[in-house]
């Protein structure tokens, strides 16, 4: 992370807000360095906003299909409640913070397992229970989103044209997924990631076998995906009033992809999963007919690729958690944990037959990591 003297995102923070003093921030993110602050409406209410920058150096494990999120938020204005209003200062978008908790904040304040199971990170473990009201809240959301069709979304797109499969061509959208997870997160970063992929048993066949694991979905027509709804994207304020942020990863797609993508990262209990895949089938056909077809043969399929995905994101990142770390105790405990739980849950989507117990995986990342240590910084 920059340091706050040489940040350009402070600097454009202090700039917008009149100053270092009431910035706050930066706040905690993956994708952004971002800082919030105070600053008056025309009416002279204030209220708190986001100003944001990209990180840099960063490795992508996900398509991003909008040039700008702020102009997609500005656009899905009368379409989609409850997301952050968008205003320009001095040239720069902001986005107004939304107060109030998320709903990775509220179960960790629950001394239970599934507040303890939150911090494994989202795909694992199973979470705290979701109120009633919220998963209704959940359900409307996805409604909302249905109603918005491929023609209906005015931002501008920064995808090409071959991630653009024809509306209802739930194969041709998969099917780009899985190019995007093979070329641009496993190949792109084989040179010095491949040996650790190579020793849990990944290789370019993987693919092969993901690719039989997905394929013969059921036609469904596309709509507005948000991409990644999981517990820390979602903000209850005080009136019980539930927001979505993070609209980073949207794209336009196949409306069952973006459950599978939900039930995967908010692991909810067996009981409330089948409950919110119930809510999910009436509010996209009520919003969009068809928009459930197939799903009992599809949403496993999916969630099969959700699987696989999450295996090349989780070695990736525990191994850069534990090169930051400089190869603590901790850290390799933690990262090992990921990374077992991980290639455990994708056996059967990237054919791995047997997968290596938890002491095999920790002695892959330390030989990883010694080997990155031995060829210098990078």
């Amino acid at each position: 992370m920059p340091s706050e003297s040489t940040s350009a995102a402070r600097a454009r923070a202090a700039r917008v807000s009149g100053g270092l003093a009431a910035l706050e921030g930066p706040l905690r993110g993956y994708h952004h360095e971002t800082y919030v602050f105070p600053l008056p409406d025309e009416s002279g209410v204030t209220w708190r906003w986001k100003c944001r920058e990209p990180r840099p150096g960063l490795l992508w494990f996900d398509r991003r299909c909008f040039w700008s999120e702020e102009e997609l938020l500005v656009a899905l204005a009368g379409h989609v409640t409850r997301i952050p209003e968008v205003i320009q200062k001095d040239g720069f978008r902001l986005q107004r913070f939304i107060e109030g908790r998320t709903l990775g904040s509220c179960a960790r304040s629950e001394e239970d397992e599934g507040a303890a199971e939150f911090e494994a990170g989202p795909g694992t473990g199973r979470g705290a229970d979701i109120p009633a009201g919220v998963i209704d809240q959940i359900a409307g959301l996805f409604g909302e989103l249905a109603g918005v069709g491929p023609d209906g979304v005015a931002a501008e797109r920064r995808c090409v044209a071959a991630d653009r499969p024809r509306d209802g061509d739930t194969n041709g959208f998969i099917e780009r997924l899985v190019f995007f997870t093979e070329e641009y997160v496993y190949l792109k970063n084989e040179e010095r990631f491949g040996p650790l992929f190579k020793e849990f048993g990944i290789g370019r066949d993987s693919f092969a076998v993901l690719r039989e694991r997905v394929a013969g979905l059921t036609r469904r027509p596309f709509c507005l995906l948000h991409g990644d709804l999981h517990r820390e994207n979602f903000v209850l304020d005080r009136c019980g009033q539930l927001w979505t942020i993070d609209w980073e990863l949207a794209m336009v797609g196949d409306p069952l992809y973006d459950l599978a993508t939900h039930l995967h990262l908010m692991r909810y209990a067996p009981g409330q999963e089948w409950q919110v895949v119930r809510r999910w089938c009436e509010a996209v056909s009520a919003a969009r007919p068809g928009s459930r077809a197939g799903w009992w043969r599809d949403l496993p399929r999916l969630l099969d690729y959700k699987r696989a995905q999450s295996v090349f994101t989780d070695v990736i990142r525990a191994a850069l958690v534990l090169e930051a770390e400089q190869g603590a105790v901790g850290a390799l405990e933690r990262a090992a944990g990921r990374v077992h739980t991980a290639l455990g849950a994708a056996r059967d989507a990237l054919g791995l037959g047997s997968t290596p117990s938890h002491a095999d995986v920790m002695d892959a990342l330390k030989r990883w990591s010694w080997l990155e240590g031995e060829r210098g910084p990078r």
